[in-house]
């Protein structure tokens, strides 16, 4: 493939497929996801970015992205100007930069000018100074890290969940996690998703009439009978006769 050899710096949004793809270019280029998941390669080195964690492709490097997902990214082409800027050399050592809460909100400011047109490329560039200082500034705070896996848990409480995967998705040890969930929650990562997961299906149970089935895989227990004995368990009940009832959970988890 050609080194690409752009005339100035460039700001744009865009999406990767399921293919794997290659590049390589002149330029220096930060990769900062807006929505979903990127697996990206540097130079053999690989990492799942997401709204918390971006990527620095230094001027050369050879690099390959894909994701299984839909997403969506805010890509800067770092032109020779930001390169001379002070907090390059420090982000060019880290090419897995977490996104503090700063960057992030700099980062939605640009994406928002970039979609409604508000803001010409010449002056959005001028914003790659202060972008550059934010990504320097301390990682995203734990709390911080915390409310965006639950939300996200939350929004797909179908996915097959582990704690491992939950400890991966905040970018923290698993002890990490549950020290934290502890803190802030006063439970544990599997008790506040089987609580989240009971919940959901108790409110499908209730105001729907989606087959029980359906709302057991829609809710991440897999099949029927666990839904069945994780309501026995927590609840006293079964997912039949709760939507008779149409009672309330006994229990909620906080």
């Amino acid at each position: 493939m050609p080194i690409i050899h752009p005339t100035f710096a460039d700001i744009d949004i865009r999406s990767y497929g399921e293919r794997w793809t290659a590049d390589q270019h002149t330029f220096a280029q930060l990769v900062l996801p807006l929505s979903g998941e990127v697996e990206l390669d540097i130079e053999g080195r690989g990492h799942r970015l997401n709204p918390l964690k971006g990527a620095v492709v230094v001027a050369g490097a050879w690099h390959s992205q894909h994701s299984a997902v839909e997403n969506h990214s805010l890509i800067v082409d770092v032109d020779q100007a930001a390169v001379c800027h002070p907090s390059w050399e420090h982000l060019a050592h880290r090419p897995f930069p977490d996104i503090s809460p700063a960057a992030r909100k700099l980062v939605e400011f640009m994406q928002l000018s970039i979609s409604g047109r508000a803001a010409p490329p010449s002056l959005l560039q001028g914003w790659v100074p202060l972008l550059l200082d934010t990504l320097t500034l301390e990682p995203a705070r734990l709390q911080s890290r915390l409310k965006a896996l639950l939300a996200h848990a939350e929004a797909q409480l179908a996915l097959p969940w582990t704690t491992e995967s939950m400890a991966q998705f905040a970018h923290m040890s698993v002890s990490r996690l549950h020290a934290l969930f502890q803190d802030e929650l006063k439970t544990s990562p599997r008790a506040w998703l089987l609580s989240r997961r009971l919940n959901r299906a108790c409110e499908l149970l209730r105001h729907t009439s989606q087959p029980i089935a359906d709302i057991a895989l829609g809710t991440g227990f897999g099949d029927q009978s666990a839904l069945t004995r994780a309501m026995r368990i927590q609840l006293d009940t079964t997912p039949a006769a709760y939507r008779r009832q149409g009672q309330e959970p006994a229990t909620k988890i906080q």
